[in-house]
């Protein structure tokens, strides 16, 4: 007999390979601190946001891309063309920014997905909504990422 985990594991694995049932969600849906964490609205609004904040994010890389290339044009000032490098050199560190920021939106949906979306990964405490909201990618609570920072700052000065 399998364990009582590990069945509901596999049965949430086969019910998440069929069609999800669609939660509805209203237009001016705000997580609230006076419903249970991380239920299925909670959940379905942080997915949205992150599928809408990853879409925006690809239509501008698509549009840097388009731009990069309509502007390969040779231009004989030496000052004009080191400013034109200087701008593509910053469009493509951005560029780079996002593509590691849609990274974490990518990690952030499958934590969702996996049932610990919300939830600190120092601590396990849950991570404030206001938080979340703000920031939907953040995987350490508050306090832990004050932690983790003044951590990183202390090491950083040897």
């Amino acid at each position: 007999m399998l364990g009582k985990n590990l069945e509901t594991k596999i049965k949430g694995q086969t019910e998440g390979a069929e069609m999800k049932q669609e939660v509805f969600l209203p237009d001016d849906y705000r997580p609230a601190e006076d419903e249970p964490f991380m239920n299925e609205r909670q959940l379905e609004y942080f997915r949205r946001k992150l599928l809408n904040w990853k879409t925006e994010l690809l239509a501008e890389s698509r549009d840097t891309i388009e731009g990069l290339q309509d502007n390969t044009r040779n231009i004989p000032d030496v000052a004009d063309r080191a400013s034109e490098e200087t701008d593509r050199a910053l469009e493509l560190r951005t560029r780079d920014r996002q593509r590691k920021l849609v990274s974490k939106i990518d990690s952030a949906i499958r934590r969702i997905d996996e049932g610990e979306y919300g939830y600190c990964e120092v601590t396990g405490d849950p991570i404030s909504l206001k938080r979340l909201d703000a920031r939907p990618i953040a995987t350490m609570s508050l306090e832990a990422q004050e932690r983790h920072e003044r951590r990183e700052r202390v090491h950083r000065d040897d």
